[in-house]
């Protein structure tokens, strides 16, 4: 056995998974090992995240930077909560009836039963399953950034700030497009034959503003008490925030943030955001060399962003077939191991 087949060998080994031929082959990625600890660097680990992460040692994470599953039945991944009611994914017999536009919205909010109601306190009580593990492995002064919707993004920070965590800020992310899809409500009287009232309210809509903005949700671990936040930097190099890397790609030091996609960069995932979006929030709170975690790492965005910084990351993704793409935005130095 080869050095980097022992290397990788030991990986597995660790996560307690089994390797192919194809896993231990020289020409393919290698992940890079801490030299005091065997838990691999810059790969992605096709697991469950909080699988995953208990395996990650104590404060060893200078930042955590992902998107998380909103919680609102958008796909199938992002149904949180034990409802089974057809409408929430837009396949009750009315909404079949309607077409494609409707069915992609899924039920209305209106809390019409105790299962619908349940929906938000159970995506809290999904966010804190993961949320302990958050804060044991971040380094004291440690960011934690959530991209978070805006419909449950209170019960993220509710889980979050129950765990240890302090709330330091919320930006906004400006989506460069956002689809409108609110529809009149005199279309609705129209298919009842009610000239009416479909004339009454023809300026009245069903649904949301126009959602030019998804919120960014900036965490902290709290550091040793008795301490400032210089004292941490020294400690841990983490607490404070780099205005100059910052402002590479914003043109304020602002909690708004318009950045956009570059040409071609989008369709690799329903949630997909930008690189320079994820370098700008990387560089705003991490160093050179500072290992930054991505537990729900979709597509890989924030792990290129990461190498693109010549910083150490580590993603975690469940679904194999973006943990594959995420491999293959990141070669030819990515390693692709499975829990």
């Amino acid at each position: 056995m080869t050095e980097i087949e022992a290397r990788i060998q030991a990986i597995l080994d660790r996560f307690d998974v089994s390797s192919d031929q194809d896993a231990l082959d020289p020409d393919s990625l290698e992940c890079s090992i801490t030299k005091d600890e065997n838990f691999p660097l810059n790969c992605v680990i096709n697991a469950d995240n909080l699988h995953a992460m208990k395996r990650i040692p104590d404060d060893s994470v200078h930042a955590i930077i992902t998107d998380i599953p909103y919680g609102i039945s958008a796909e199938d991944w992002d149904v949180l909560h034990n409802n089974t009611n057809s409408a929430l994914r837009g396949s009750s017999p009315a909404q079949q009836k309607a077409g494609r536009v409707f069915k992609s919205r899924g039920k209305p909010i209106n809390g019409w039963s105790e299962a619908d109601r349940a929906i938000p306190r159970e995506y809290q009580n999904w966010c804190a399953t993961w949320a302990g593990e958050w804060l044991r492995i971040l380094k004291p002064g440690g960011s934690a950034i959530v991209f978070a919707g805006r419909r449950f993004m209170h019960r993220c920070v509710c889980a979050l700030e129950d765990a240890g965590f302090s709330t330091r800020d919320i930006l906004a992310w400006e989506r460069p497009r956002a689809v409108y899809r609110a529809q009149r409500l005199s279309i609705v009287f129209e298919r009842r034959g009610d000239s009416r009232n479909a004339a009454r309210f023809f300026d009245w809509r069903v649904g949301n503003l126009r959602p030019t903005f998804e919120p960014v949700l900036w965490f902290v671990k709290p550091y040793k008490i008795g301490t400032t936040i210089a004292d941490n930097m020294l400690n841990h190099g983490v607490g404070a925030y780099n205005e100059k890397g910052f402002s590479r790609y914003a043109s304020q030091c602002e909690n708004v943030l318009q950045i956009g996609m570059e040409p071609g960069e989008g369709g690799l995932h329903p949630t997909q955001k930008p690189v320079r979006l994820m370098q700008a929030l990387i560089a705003l709170v991490t160093d050179e060399s500072h290992l930054v975690l991505d537990p729900f790492a979709g597509s890989g965005s924030t792990l290129v962003a990461a190498k693109n910084l010549n910083r150490n990351y580590l993603g975690i993704e469940a679904d194999s077939h973006y943990a594959e793409i995420a491999k293959k935005r990141l070669a030819p130095d990515l390693f692709s191991t499975q829990c």
